[in-house]
């Protein structure tokens, strides 16, 4: 004989299967909105107001501009004017991408536009500044990266805005494009340039 349920006997509960396809959706939900929420290049610096590292660099070998030889980086560059740190390297390709916006922004006398090459070889450093132009008045060689272990670089190319007061105001990571020179690149130089007037 055949037993039928009666309303007492105990149901599968539906809502405990779909359990797991909820959560995963959820999950899911809320990582898309985190990718897609802010800026990636808005990386977080533990060296956001403070003094710049003590870098001291040697010039690449041979390189000039307007005839003179290129110095090399020192930390007290750093203080009395709003300076630009751009790490770059000839083997990086977002490197050649921004070039043209450097060679621009070279133009602005406000600040100093510096350069740090990033574990690269002398030979190369001038081939890639031969062919896509000069923007800095001065480069340092961090040939085995140490400097750049100082100034927690992530990868390159990197930005960092430096105050008159020697202290770093500002980073962005990636290559400089359009938009974030326009939304924040130019706005942190800005307001460095206003600090201490």
């Amino acid at each position: 004989m055949t037993a039928f349920p009666t309303d007492d006997a105990p149901r599968p509960r539906r809502w405990l299967l779909l359990l797991p396809l909820v959560l995963f959706l959820a999950l899911a939900a809320l990582f898309l909105y985190r990718l897609g929420a802010g800026d990636p290049s808005a990386v977080p610096s533990a060296l956001i107001g403070r003094p710049a590292p003590e870098t001291f660099l040697p010039p690449i070998a041979g390189l000039t501009r307007d005839g003179k030889l290129v110095p090399g980086l020192a930390a007290a560059g750093f203080k009395g004017g709003v300076t630009v740190l751009n790490v770059w390297g000839s083997w990086c390709v977002p490197c050649r991408e921004e070039a043209p916006i450097l060679m621009r922004m070279a133009a602005d006398t406000r600040y100093r536009l510096v350069g740090l090459n990033y574990k690269d070889r002398t030979a190369d450093a001038l081939k890639f500044l031969d062919r896509y132009g000069n923007p800095f008045v001065a480069i340092g060689a961090d040939r085995n990266g140490r400097a750049g272990i100082e100034w927690g670089v992530y990868g390159v190319p990197e930005t960092f805005v430096i105050g008159r007061d020697g202290r770093i105001a500002y980073k962005l990571v990636g290559p400089i494009t359009e938009t974030n020179l326009d939304t924040v690149l130019n706005p942190a130089i800005e307001k460095a340039l206003a600090a201490g007037l």
